[in-house]
């Protein structure tokens, strides 16, 4: 028996790696966060799956599930929004499945921020003006920020900013960043990226706070700040350039 971890993506059906899907449909148990997962993402359950929504259960129950599981011999696909990586509370499963020999597969998915970027129609790096992301968020009720890990310290690099579970602190967020990225600085806020109802905001630090005051959200956005948002007028990368010699061009 074995618990496979599937990063289900950020919301539509077909954003899911193949093997994410192929995993889901092998599986007789489903355990899936309910309150961010699309129910679409279902569907590629087998018949007859016993299908398990763990937004209202604690740890302990979702544990009990995993050892009704083992004891049955039922693989279990269990499904956690965007990708693995960040923010999906997959450490503390794992670490009471190795206490149990459990054994536990990890397949990644599309990341919320991609998805977002996707939608805006941007990459966030660019030539010249920022070369780095950095994916945080702000202290909330479920898990605090270590003390050294501040936008303030993150923003005085310059880089691209996408700041996750934060819209309740937008306040925060434009207080920090703004002396650091001027107050004319773009902002865009993406709200249910692959969603059906997915929304976008756009704006600068100093005037984002009213926008979103005029059409209010609630959760499940990504709020993006930095300079590369809004160039335009920026130089070429020289990966393209005739000039550039590299290994595959085999240029004269």
């Amino acid at each position: 028996m074995t618990v496979h971890f599937i990063g289900a993506g950020p919301g539509a059906a077909d954003l899911i790696t193949v093997r994410g899907r192929d995993l889901i449909g092998k599986c007789p148990v489903c355990l899936y966060a309910g309150s961010i997962v699309s129910p679409e993402v279902l569907q590629y359950c087998p018949p007859g799956a016993r299908l398990i929504d763990t937004a209202p259960m604690s740890l302990d129950e979702i544990e009990a599930e995993y050892l009704r599981a083992a004891d049955a011999g039922e693989d279990v696909a269990r499904l956690h929004s965007g990708d693995l990586s960040v923010w999906s509370a997959v450490a503390e499963q794992v670490r009471r499945l190795e206490k149990h020999g459990i054994a536990y597969t990890m397949t990644p998915g599309v990341p919320a921020f991609a998805a977002a970027a996707s939608a805006l129609g941007r990459e966030l790096t660019i030539p010249a003006v920022a070369q780095s992301l950095v994916l945080t968020r702000v202290s909330g009720r479920a898990s605090p920020m270590p003390n050294e890990e501040t936008l303030a310290k993150f923003g005085a690099t310059g880089a691209t900013m996408a700041i996750h579970l934060a819209i309740h602190a937008l306040a925060q967020v434009v207080t920090e960043l703004t002396p650091l990225y001027g107050a004319d600085c773009p902002v865009a806020i993406v709200v249910k990226a692959s969603w059906p109802d997915e929304r976008i905001l756009r704006g600068t630090l100093a005037d984002i706070e009213e926008k979103v005051a005029a059409e209010p959200i609630e959760r499940t956005a990504i709020i993006f700040v930095g300079r590369s948002l809004g160039s335009e007028d920026f130089r070429e990368s020289s990966l393209y350039d005739p000039a550039y010699q590299r290994r595959f061009r085999g240029r004269e």
